[in-house]
C-alpha cells in the first residue's frame, strides 16, 4: 500500500532505541526524511546511520532531552533549517519512575509532568503554526496502556499520561479543519528496555526473578506473548498516512488483546 507520505519530513523523539527508534525506521522506510532526537548522542547516532543504511532517506540526529525547553527549542530550529517543515510529529519519552503514591514527592510529580506530557505540549505547539499554514499535519503520542487500564505501581504515568490524551482529544478538535490529525497509541507490554526494567523492579519487590514476572505478563495477554516495537511502528506508520486522513482525536491500543474495556 502506497501510504502517499513520501517526501514528507518527520520529527520522532526518543528515538535512539525502542518504540521510538521503530518508528523512526517504519516512517524511514515510507521515504519519510527522518529527524531523530535523544539523550544519548553514541546510541542516537548508531540509529541514525542504521536508519541511513536501510533506507535512501535524508536523516538528522539531533542530541536532545525532552524535558528542556531550551533543548526543544534548539531541536525544532534544526529541523527547520536541515529538512524543513514538520510534517508528522511522534512525541515519546521515556516513562517517570514506578513506586507507590505514598512514595512520590512533589519533585517526582512535576518532573514526570514536565517529561511526559509538557514535552508533547512544546513540540506540538512549535510545529503546529507551520501545519496550519499547509494545511497538512499528523501528531501522534506514544502513551501507554495505562491510560486506558491504568498499571499497578506506575502512578506517575498513569496520571500524567492520560492528560495528554485529554489535551489530545482537545487539541485534535481545534486543528481538524487544517487538516492536521492528533491520536495516541497505546502499547501495551512490549519487547522494550523499560518493560525489561520494570520486570526486574517488580521482581525485586516480589521476591520472583525477572524471567517469572515476564511469564507472568504475557499469561494476562490473550497472545500469549510480548508486543514487537515494529508492531506499534506499523501502526503509527498507519496514522502518518493519507489513509488516516479521517482518524483523529483517536486512542488505539496495540496489547494484544491485554485491555478488555469496551472504549
Amino acid at each position: 500500500m502506497d501510504l502517499h507520505i513520501q517526501g514528507k519530513t518527520a520529527l520522532v523523539v526518543a528515538a535512539s532505541r525502542g518504540l521510538g527508534k521503530a518508528a523512526a525506521l517504519a516512517l524511514a522506510q515510507e521515504g519519510v526524511n527522518i529527524c531523530v532526537a535523544a539523550r544519548d548522542v553514541n546510541t542516537l547516532n548508531q540509529t541514525a546511520e542504521e536508519i541511513r543504511q536501510h533506507t535512501s532517506i535524508r536523516v538528522l540526529a539531533v542530541p536532545a532531552d525532552v524535558s528542556s525547553r531550551h533543548d526543544l527549542e534548539r531541536l525544532a530550529q534544526a529541523v527547520r533549517q536541515e529538512l524543513g517543515a514538520v510534517d508528522i510529529l511522534v512525541n515519546n519519552a521515556g516513562g517517570p519512575r514506578p513506586g507507590l503514591f505514598v512514595e512520590m514527592s512533589d519533585e517526582d510529580w512535576l518532573q514526570a509532568f514536565n517529561l511526559n506530557f509538557m514535552s508533547a505540549a512544546r513540540l506540538s505547539r512549535m510545529v503546529l503554526p507551520s501545519m496550519r499554514e499547509r494545511r497538512w499535519g499528523r501528531i501522534i503520542n506514544i502513551t501507554s496502556i495505562g491510560v486506558k487500564q491504568p498499571m499497578p505501581n506506575l502512578v506517575l504515568s498513569n496520571a500524567v499520561r492520560t492528560g495528554l490524551v485529554a489535551m489530545s482529544k482537545t487539541l485534535a478538535g481545534q486543528v481538524a479543519s487544517f487538516g492536521i490529525t492528533v491520536n495516541n497509541v497505546c502499547p501495551g507490554y512490549t519487547m522494550t528496555e523499560r518493560v525489561l526494567a520494570l520486570a526486574a523492579n517488580t521482581a525485586s519487590q516480589t521476591g520472583k526473578t525477572s524471567e517469572e514476572v515476564i511469564t507472568a505478563m504475557e499469561a494476562s495477554i490473550p497472545m500469549h506473548r510480548l508486543g514487537k516495537p515494529e508492531e506499534l511502528a506499523a501502526l503509527i506508520t498507519f496514522l502518518a498516512s493519507e489513509q488516516a486522513a479521517y482518524i483523529t482525536g483517536a486512542t488505539i491500543q496495540c496489547d494484544g488483546g491485554y485491555f478488555q474495556g469496551l472504549m
